[in-house]
């Protein structure tokens, strides 16, 4: 099983490991800074050098045996078994996505409603809510969002067991997304005063580091469903 430090430290650019397997998309390390595709957020890339080589990593994925597969190019090199590499992110893209998924959790207290699917990207990202009654504006839901932003709040991770989960389904938001749970113990994040819910993905360690958000488009997606994207600048 690989130890996943992005989970221990959000912010950790770079870091040695050792290749576990070889396989035909590409490697598993020991230890990894990769987020791997879930939750709605995308599997981080970036590279991975070693002596003789080096093979960029174009996605990151979800493995069996609660594992990460880092997927390198069809005819990238391949580190041998056993072999020492040096991984480094595409911290730039990493850290939007940080920022993304952090200011979704807030515009998620913003808006009063059931979360049916959302979406992390670098540039835009997304919340679909079930609404009944009049549905916020693009304005109001950007000054919201801001107004709660700029206090600077921590953004801190808590740990719970599944029992504990189970008592508590608030804390589930999202409907289209279960939190992994059979391991005994279950991540929340809190924003201290905003928002605390299940969610294993990266994030901000405080909200000003969000900066600026705009809600630049509102879809209508079925009788009850909106769709609410968000930008950065």
């Amino acid at each position: 099983m690989v130890q996943e430090l992005f989970r221990q430290d959000a912010y950790l650019k770079e870091a040695d490991a050792v290749v576990t397997a070889v396989e035909d998309r590409g490697v598993r390390l020991d230890r990894s800074i990769f987020y791997p595709t879930g939750g709605g957020q995308p599997g981080d890339t970036g590279v991975l050098r070693w002596e003789g080589g080096q093979a960029s990593v174009a996605d990151a994925v979800k493995a069996d045996g609660s594992d990460v597969l880092h997927v390198l190019a069809p005819d990238a090199p391949r580190p041998p078994v056993g072999s020492a590499v040096h991984a480094v992110l595409d911290w730039d893209r990493r850290y939007r996505h940080m920022r993304m998924h952090t200011a979704l959790h807030v515009m998620s207290a913003v808006i009063k409603g059931n979360v049916t699917g959302g979406q992390v990207g670098a540039d835009r990202s997304r919340l679909d809510f079930n609404l009944e009654g009049e549905v916020p504006t693009k304005e109001w839901v950007t000054e919201e969002i801001n107004k709660l932003l700029a206090v600077d709040r921590p953004v801190v991770a808590q740990w719970i067991t599944d029992a504990e989960l189970t008592a508590r389904p608030e804390l589930v938001k999202t409907m289209s997304v279960r939190p992994p749970m059979g391991a005994g113990r279950v991540r929340l994040l809190s924003i201290d005063g905003v928002d605390l819910q299940a969610c294993g993905g990266t994030h901000v360690a405080r909200t000003a580091e969000i900066g600026r958000v705009e809600c630049v488009k509102i879809e209508n997606k079925g009788k009850m469903n909106r769709r609410f994207i968000i930008s950065l600048p």
